[in-house]
Order: C-alpha cells, then structure tokens, then sequence
C-alpha cells in the first residue's frame, strides 16, 4: 500500500512539515527543528525503501486523483528518480543534522521560519525530480527557487542583494523554461514526459520542437548553473547563511542536472538532441569552459566559501560534461559525479562554515598550522572532501573523473579529456593551499601559537561532516556496486 502511493507520499510530507512548523511554532518556539530533522529522516527511510522496491519490483507509476495522462498528473519512482531522491533527502538528513547550532546563532529569533522554508525546498526539489509532468515540474521549480531565496536572503548584509540576483537570473530561467513547454503543448497537445517521448520523434523536423529544446536546455543551463549562466552562483552560496548554503549548494544544482538529464535521455531521446541537433556538443563546450573558468576562480578566492562557490561552477561542468558526451561512459559519469558532488561540497561547506563559526572568518590567507590542533576531526573531514574534488583514489571524487575520461576517449574527444586532466591539476592548487597551511609547519616569524589547545567544534557539528567523509572512502571502496545500478538507469538507445 505505501509502496503504491511513495512518489506522492515524500513530497507532501515536506508539505505538510513546512505547513506545521509555522502553527506549532506559534505555541513553541523550538519545535521547528525537531520537526524538520524528522520529517527528513522519515523521507530519506522512505526514499531507501522506495529505492529498494524499484530495484526489486520496478518502477511505480502514481496518477494523481486517478486521473490518467495527459488530463491528470502522474508521478514516475523509476531507477534514476529513486536513487536521485535517495542523493537528496540522506545529504539533506545530515546538513538538517548540522544546522542546529548555525541556525540558532546566524538567525536568532527565525528558527520556525528558516525551518519552514527548509521544508519548502526539499518539498519542491522532490517534487522536480518525482514528476512526469512538465508544467507540475515547473510549479516544483518555482517553489524551491522561491524557498532558495528566501534562504539565501537571510544571511549577512551582502545576502539579500545576492539573493535578488538570484531572483531576477532565476526568473529568466524559470520563463526560458516555461516558453520552452508551452511550444511543445502547442505541438503536441500533451505536458506528460512518457506520452511527448512517444510524439516527438513524428515532429522532429519541426523549427518549434527545436526552439522548445533550445529555451528549455538554456533555462535549466542557468538553474544548474552551467558556464556563461552561472552568474548568480558565487554571491549566493558565499553570503548565504552556513547552513543554507551547506543545504543548497550540494543538492540544488543537481537537481536541475538531473531535470536535464530526464528530459534531453528520456524525452527528447538521445539520438535527436546528441545527433541530429548537435545540442550535446554545445552543452560539452560550454562544460568545458565552465570547468576551466570555475577552478581559475577558485584559484584566485582568498575566502574560503567563495573558492567553494566558484568550485561549484567547475565542478557542475563535469556532470554537464557527462551529459554532452552522451555515451554510456559519460551517463555513469555524469549520474556518479551528480552523487559524489554532493557528499563533497555539502561536508566542504560544513567545514567552512565551522571555521567562520569558530574563527569569525574563513579567510584562507589567515590559515596556520595551528588549526589541525584546534579542529584536528573538522580538518581531517576537510582533507578528505579536498582529495577526493581534487580526484585522488580510491576516494569517491576519482572514479566518476574516471568515467567522464573513459566517455570522452569513447568519443575520441582529446579535448575534453585534457580539459579533466588539467583541472585536476587545478583543483590541486586550490585545495593543497589550504592543506599546505594547516598541515605544514608555519614559517617562522609567523604568527602561530605555541601552545595551541584543542578547540574542536560542537559534537552534533561534527558528527554530520564526519559521515559524510567517511561515506566518500565508502562510495569509493564501492563504486562498482553503485556503477552497477547507474548501468540499469541508462535510457533506451544509448547502449
């Protein structure tokens, strides 16, 4: 019974949570993050369930009212939407975890609200990946850029006019997106993902089929946050509080990778938009660029959370990247590196924002040996985090760097792979500074401590990172089983 209705039921959950927060809160100020952290923990118990059923049984097809396409909305917990779902909900079970002591000190005063919007956001980003319906996928889009920024909004003096450029790039998105779907109704006469992979292929020839998959492609380029659309990036996730930027960072640009993968694989179909449009080519291009671009950037950060931010843009390239090979190798790729990312940047920005918790700052120029004493866990999760970006095995971060390169040999794109090859390398300068800092001796004349005392930040901050580090030894020891399943994902014509 639960297993018919599960796509229905994860959502309204968060639904229902970010509804209740805000009634409760009124009798009780401190109930907003219980709720939420059990909401969250129910969801993910859910999606592990849920993702074992489809492995065991299939997929499940949930119709809304028990109306049936195209007049009523289906909900589809396939392979690829279960295992993204499961991503999403565990990452966000532990930044939930993490955020108890952040919230109560950046936002004094604004728990039930802060914890609401939470909801609101993994209500809309399940929502976004659970769907079959292009029209429900945007109102599910509107709702979690809403609730993002709103999130974003509420951190420092620099935060809201970040989170209005946000709003204004995210707008533009949202539209590209919506003109994109109203030309494919016009065409087809349906909105549901199942019935328009059937019609497209009679219309493909047509100019509106094609500006469709333009303006939607362009709309979900600036909600991944893909080179040159990546413009709202840095300033959002670098003034947002700790723990929203630790929330929205790891998961919300994948999930708009993966609205893209859905529509471009299973839509549209690989064959049309990767042979006959050339699309895939441009989206590797623009990859390309972004992952070059991104590290640069980073490179030139002197603050710790903006490195991470401009890291984003590169490393968002290289699921973009996976996606414009358009090959088995850069599905698995894409798809392993959409679950990597987020175990890496949610424990990188956990860490960073203990630091500026702990130090006032997170300015990696004031860096010193002094802090593998004070933080010896929070750094050691830190440096886990960093080799597995940089892609040293048998960390998580190699293997799905691993596959991009077997995907872009497959092609015979050399470009491409030195384009991996030497953001490795790039990556490497930005991270071992850091580790330089912090684990090798100060120089002399310098203004460390003598005798430097263990300062370990708080035991329910710690233990979040400190899974999600060691779970990144874990993705890599067992990558293979992971691959496996990717390998049962992949869409029709693609093998």
């Amino acid at each position: 019974m639960i297993e018919k209705n599960l796509p229905a039921i994860i959502p309204l959950l968060f639904l229902f949570a970010s509804l209740i927060i805000p009634l409760l809160g009124v009798w009780k100020k401190n109930i907003a993050y219980p709720i939420a952290a059990l909401i969250t923990l129910a969801a993910t118990i859910l999606s592990i369930f849920g993702f074992i059923h489809v492995i065991n049984n299939g997929p499940i097809n949930y119709f809304f009212g028990g109306w049936i396409p195209p007049i009523g909305i289906e909900y589809v917990y396939d392979y690829l939407s279960s295992f993204v779902v499961l991503v999403i909900n565990f990452v966000a079970l532990f930044v939930i975890a993490y955020s108890y002591q952040p919230v109560n000190i950046d936002l004094s005063g604004k728990q039930t609200a802060y914890y609401s919007v939470v909801m609101l956001l993994l209500t809309g980003f399940n929502g976004m990946i659970i769907t079959g319906d292009l029209f429900n996928l945007y109102v599910f889009i509107e709702i979690s850029s809403l609730a993002g920024y709103a999130l974003i909004g509420v951190g420092d003096k620099k935060a809201p006019f970040a989170a209005f450029k946000y709003l204004i790039i995210g707008t533009i998105g949202a539209s590209f997106y919506l003109l994109g779907i109203g030309y494919l109704y016009f065409m087809s006469g349906t909105l549901n993902m199942s019935d328009l992979a059937g019609i497209l292929p009679l219309m493909e020839e047509s100019p509106t089929i094609i500006v469709a998959l333009i303006l939607i492609v362009v709309g979900f380029g600036i909600k991944m946050a893909i080179f040159p659309m990546h413009g709202w990036l840095p300033d959002s996730y670098t003034f947002a509080p700790t723990s929203s930027s630790a929330l929205i960072a790891p998961i919300g640009t994948k999930v708009g990778a993966y609205a893209m993968i859905r529509l471009l694989y299973f839509v549209f179909g690989v064959e049309y938009f990767s042979n006959e449009l050339a699309a895939a080519d441009l989206i590797a291009v623009f990859s390309s660029a972004g992952i070059i671009f991104g590290s640069v950037l980073a490179i030139a950060q002197k603050e710790m959370k903006r490195m991470l931010a401009y890291s984003s843009v590169a490393q968002i390239g290289y699921i973009g990247l996976g996606i414009g090979l358009a090959n088995p190798f850069g599905f698995i790729g894409a798809v392993l590196h959409l679950l990597n990312h987020a175990f890496m940047k949610a424990t990188l920005f956990m860490v960073a924002g203990s630091i500026r918790m702990k130090e006032g700052h997170s300015d990696i120029y004031k860096f010193d040996d002094s802090y593998r004493k004070k933080y010896p866990w929070t750094m050691a999760a830190f440096t886990v985090a960093a080799l597995s970006m940089v892609g040293l095995p048998p960390l998580a971060g190699f293997f799905s760097k691993w596959y991009l390169a077997l995907g872009t040999i497959e092609n015979s794109s050399w470009l491409f792979l030195a384009v991996i090859l030497i953001s490795s390398l790039l990556n490497a300068v930005y991270f071992f500074r850091i580790l330089e800092k912090v684990y090798m001796k100060s120089p002399e004349g310098s203004e460390v401590k003598e005798k430097v005392k263990k300062n370990e930040i708080k035991f329910s901050m710690l233990i979040p990172i400190l899974v999600l580090a060691i779970g990144l030894i874990v993705l890599g020891i067992l990558n293979f089983i992971i691959v496996e399943h990717i390998y049962k994902m992949m869409p029709e014509g693609m093998l």
